[in-house]
């Protein structure tokens, strides 16, 4: 084995080409150009960006926020933003300017920004307007300005200019291709002095459409009257939203919750220019890009960062980009796809059931098909028990119906006093609706209410008597699910005007939670409406001075009782164990049938029904019928 050698001893003289070449490293940096002085390597670029209305006042806030995304991405510097709204440009009388001069004059005093972006035609008029009392060197770029709006005699050599040009004419005609049905167009635009500006132009524009529509102008309404209009437009309408930053009544209005207010109330489709409002609450058309000119805005203030010269930055005014059109508007509005400019793009389409759910769908076909072939299989075999339960409940029924003509003899012998009750309600209510029409005023309302109650109570008459011919035709009564508070409350109105003319207070008060039984509802309120004016004739056989009948509903354990008392003098007490007996009547024109009914009906609800005397007088007649089977387990 050889001996190992030492590396410092085969290169003896590497820690001197160490130190020389660190040396020649030294003396190369201090050669290079270092930063300047006034501008230190790292140090942010201040943009401001000046609002006309605000940062949430569309559709400027949407062009400002895709502009300062687009420049925090695209910057090869770090950035400081700094935003400010002109809020003058609000109002219709704005107020002086000059406290918001002397503020950015005294805030930007120590360091201008290193470049100026407005946005809209306000702030671009008020940065030209105070250019040498502000930032007399400071490169501007006035974006989001439509050219019209542009004061071209103030641009200096420091000014870039990215504006776009609004066609109103081509938009129009876009809408009449959309829509060639329409009649008229309602323009929806603000009142502020930009939007006066705007309003002149779009009736300037409009005169050549005039001989194929009729322009409905809302500039001068408040905000709530143009919901209230646009809500009630008539047929081929469309609207025109243009500008609305405030309204006629001069309320400002940020942001699109006004436009989401009109989509939500009007009966016609509206239609805008701008892009901010597209995908939610316009149909759509030729509109201005926001990325397009936004990107040449970032463009530009990034070429005049980088030390170019704002003159040489020369952009032709942006016009309408390609028509685009909403699917979920079109669908709702009935727009054909046929009718669209040609290049239009359609957006938001929503893909069909199909095509959303493929593969689900042909699962669940595979499946029905399987179990088709198993329910077929079952139902043969069910139609064979279905047949033999079929003549169980023919012999069942048959049964049934002999037992139902021994209980219509009763009701045979009483039936005039059924149909008795209706027609004496109709007569009283006849004579009090006469009395009442021969006055010098009559109340036509109640008048109303007296002949409601004459047709149901004609109602009630006919429903006994076709009830009784169903009986005999073999047609079973009508069981069905009742709601029994709605049905003692409709009882209630039956007797309310009767109430009311003997000078009773009728008082009712329900349960608070549903009372469902099984039963037919036209019996059950006939035995309702017999003890309520049973309670009433009581009342008044006896004076009491207290004259009041009090209905109640209750959940008692798996039954719904139904309480009705009265304050007269009650029942003798040896009258108690007959009441309910055929024939047994206290009264001298009464036929002693209406309680022994009334046992019948709710025994064959498969109630109970009972009478006694109030300890501080009066009667009480109590009514227990149980709850129906799936409500109380569901419960």
């Amino acid at each position: 084995m050889s001996a190992r050698v030492p590396t410092a001893a085969i290169n003896p003289g590497w820690p001197v080409l160490a130190v020389r070449l660190c040396v020649c490293l030294l003396l190369l940096a201090a050669m290079l150009p270092g930063p300047a002085s006034g501008e230190p390597r790292g140090e942010p670029k201040r943009v401001l960006m000046l609002h006309s209305f605000g940062r949430d006042f569309l559709p400027w806030s949407a062009f400002a926020r895709t502009i300062r995304t687009e420049l925090e991405q695209q910057s090869p510097w770090p950035l400081e933003l700094q935003e400010h709204n002109l809020l003058s440009a609000r109002f219709n009388n704005p107020g002086p300017e000059a406290p918001f001069v002397d503020y950015l004059r005294s805030l930007y005093s120590g360091r201008p920004p290193d470049i100026v972006v407005s946005i809209g035609a306000p702030a671009a008029r008020f940065v030209q307007k105070y250019r040498a009392q502000l930032f007399p060197e400071t490169p501007m770029v006035l974006t989001a300005v439509e050219q019209r709006l542009v004061n071209r005699t103030d641009l200096t050599d420091n000014d870039t200019v990215i504006a776009v040009y609004n066609d109103f004419s081509a938009f129009f005609d876009s809408i009449l291709q959309v829509l060639p049905d329409t009649q008229t167009i309602a323009v929806v635009i603000g009142a502020s002095p930009l939007e006066k500006f705007w309003l002149e132009e779009v009736k300037r524009e409009g005169k050549p459409f005039e001989s194929r529509v009729a322009f409905v102008w809302y500039a001068d309404l408040s905000f709530a009257e143009i919901l209230k209009r646009a809500s009630m437009l008539p047929p081929h309408t469309v609207l025109f939203w243009g500008l609305m930053s405030i309204d006629g009544a001069g309320v400002a209005h940020e942001g699109d919750l006004a436009l989401r207010n009109l989509r939500a109330i009007a009966n016609a489709p509206i239609f805008s220019f701008q892009e901010a409002y597209f995908g939610r609450d316009t149909v759509g058309g030729p509109m201005h890009s926001i990325n397009e000119s936004s990107e040449r805005t970032v463009n530009a203030a990034i070429r005049i960062l980088g030390g170019g010269k704002p003159a040489d930055i020369k952009v032709q005014p942006i016009g309408f980009a390609s028509p685009k059109y909403d699917w979920r508007e079109m669908q709702r509005w009935g727009i054909s796809e046929s009718n669209l400019p040609p290049g239009s793009e359609i957006l938001f389409r929503e893909p069909g059931i199909w095509e959303r759910y493929s593969w689900q769908l042909s699962l669940i076909a595979c499946v029905i098909l399987i179990q088709g072939g198993l329910i077929g299989g079952l139902l043969r075999e069910r139609s064979r028990r279905r047949f033999a339960e079929v003549e169980s409940r023919q012999r069942l029924a048959e049964l049934a119906h002999l037992n139902r003509y021994s209980a219509v003899g009763e009701l045979t012998t009483s039936i005039a006093h059924e149909i008795n009750q209706p027609l004496g309600s109709i007569l009283t209510n006849a004579e009090t609706a006469e009395l009442m029409l021969k006055s010098s005023s009559p109340n036509l309302d109640e008048v109303r209410e007296i002949l409601v109650d004459i047709r149901r109570d004609d109602q009630r008459a006919s429903e006994v008597i076709r009830r009784l011919r169903s009986v005999l035709k073999k047609t079973p009564f009508e069981m069905r699910d009742i709601e029994l508070n709605e049905t003692v409350r409709q009882v209630i109105g039956f007797v309310a005007a009767m109430a009311h003319g003997r000078d009773i207070a009728l008082k009712c008060c329900t349960a608070s939670a549903d009372l469902h039984v099984k039963g037919d509802v036209v019996q059950l309120q006939q035995v309702f409406l017999n003890l309520m004016i049973n309670a009433m004739d009581a009342i008044s056989e006896a004076e009491a001075k207290k004259r009041e009948v009090s209905v109640t509903t209750s959940l008692s354990g798996a039954s719904a009782e139904i309480r009705i008392s009265d304050t007269g003098a009650g029942i003798a007490t040896g009258d108690l164990k007959n009441v309910f007996d055929p024939f047994f009547t206290t009264k001298p024109q009464g036929m002693g049938m209406g309680l022994a009914i009334a046992r019948t009906i709710v025994e064959a609800h498969h109630g109970q029904i009972s009478a006694e005397n109030q300890p501080l007088g009066g009667a009480l007649f109590t009514i227990r019928l149980p709850i129906a089977r799936d409500r109380s387990t569901s419960a």
